[in-house]
């Protein structure tokens, strides 16, 4: 879909970028949430009209399901790649050093979409929250398997609980995303990563 351009049906001349209009809606769901999004304001966001967000995405519910591919790609590679780190300690650094940095950012909303989306409740967001929720449980398998490995490799001790370590280091991003969103400075996010990694398990 890399700088497809859509063309609206016969008399509506209006042509646009669909990767612009979905880093434009990205950033609707991402401020207001999915639940709180409405299409007018997607529309308004996107610059185009609702039968041109129907023809190109779907529905509001496939188009937030496109958006959060987008989230996952853009905004969350460190997150992939932290698992890559020599050692556990360096996963969770990576991790914690990667979220820290996109709640930093200037080009971008503050808050974790994830997190924002998942504590939806209308019955309008169930199947959205599913789909969250599910994502989310996809990365901390993956993140369970990975301490598993450092366990068997020595690099953490025998008997630590991975599925509990890997809920606190789950709980400490939440957290970080929540209080990055509510105004924390740089200072008071570092200083909640410096005591978190104070805590890891020591071999």
């Amino acid at each position: 879909m890399k700088d497809a351009v859509i063309s609206p049906p016969k008399g509506r001349p209006r042509e646009f970028c669909v990767d612009a209009a979905l880093t434009s809606a990205l950033r609707v769901f991402w401020t207001k949430g999915y639940e709180g999004a409405s299409l007018s304001d997607l529309t308004e966001a996107m610059g185009i009209t609702r039968p041109s967000l129907y023809a190109a995405f779907g529905n509001k519910e496939a188009l937030f399901r496109k958006a959060l591919d987008l989230y996952e790609r853009e905004k969350l590679e460190y997150m992939h790649t932290a698992l890559d780190a020599p050692s556990a300690r360096g996963v969770a650094e990576r991790l914690l050093q990667g979220a820290l940095e996109n709640q930093l950012s200037n080009c971008d909303p503050k808050g974790c979409l994830g997190v924002i989306s998942s504590v939806a409740c209308g019955s309008e967001a169930t199947s959205i929250r599913a789909e969250v929720l599910e994502r989310g449980a996809v990365a901390k398998r993956a993140l369970v398997a990975r301490f598993e490995r450092a366990i068997e490799e020595g690099d953490l001790p025998e008997g630590t609980d991975t599925v509990a370590l890997t809920s606190y280091l789950i709980a400490i991003l939440q957290g970080l995303a929540m209080q990055a969103g509510a105004g924390a400075t740089r200072a008071e996010l570092e200083g909640l990563i410096a005591v978190s990694l104070a805590m890891w398990p020591k071999r």
